[in-house]
């Protein structure tokens, strides 16, 4: 069982630029997989407004009480907003600027390519958004404790992990 030293789900809020797809897709997974042990959140610098049609057949075993939507992070740098533990990145490269987020919480990237850019055939936009949400489920899944290594301990620990699992530059 993962644990960490409080009570307190760690919180970690996942950007991209759109919020419709890769940062919506990570906060199901991240929510579902890691089990009350995390509390994610999604955001975007320039948010749709909407949640990508394809995202949500990829998260069919959303068990959110409510629905994800796309919204701005400008939600998140209020004072009102969820005391945030660790910033994930998925846009597709870093260089765009992030805010400070109150607390100074831990960054970490995960790039990935935007399925919501894929401009082919359904079929093919399809498995765009396939092959985002399986690269997220496979790293979310290697965050989960196994016999070859220990459960996170604490929201350090677990971006540590977290940066483990990003690609290396080629």
């Amino acid at each position: 069982m993962l644990l960490n030293q409080t009570s307190n789900p760690i919180s970690v809020l996942v950007l991209c630029t759109g919020n419709s797809a890769r940062s919506i897709m990570a906060e199901g997974l991240l929510n579902r997989l890691l089990n009350g042990k995390v509390q994610a959140f999604s955001a975007g610098s320039q948010p749709t407004g909407r949640v990508n049609p394809l995202a949500m057949e990829q998260l069919h075993e959303w068990t959110s009480k409510q629905a994800p939507r796309s919204k701005s992070w400008d939600e998140f740098l209020n004072t009102e907003a969820p005391a945030l533990d660790i910033v994930l990145t998925v846009c597709g490269n870093a260089g765009q600027a992030c805010p400070q987020f109150p607390g100074s919480p831990e960054r970490v990237h995960w790039g990935l390519p935007d399925p919501a850019a894929v401009n082919g055939s359904e079929a093919e936009q399809r498995a765009a958004f396939a092959s985002c949400y399986q690269e997220l489920q496979q790293r979310i899944q290697q965050l989960l404790p196994t016999s070859a290594h220990s459960p996170w301990a604490d929201s350090h620990s677990l971006a540590e992990q977290m940066r483990a699992l990003a690609p290396t530059a080629a």
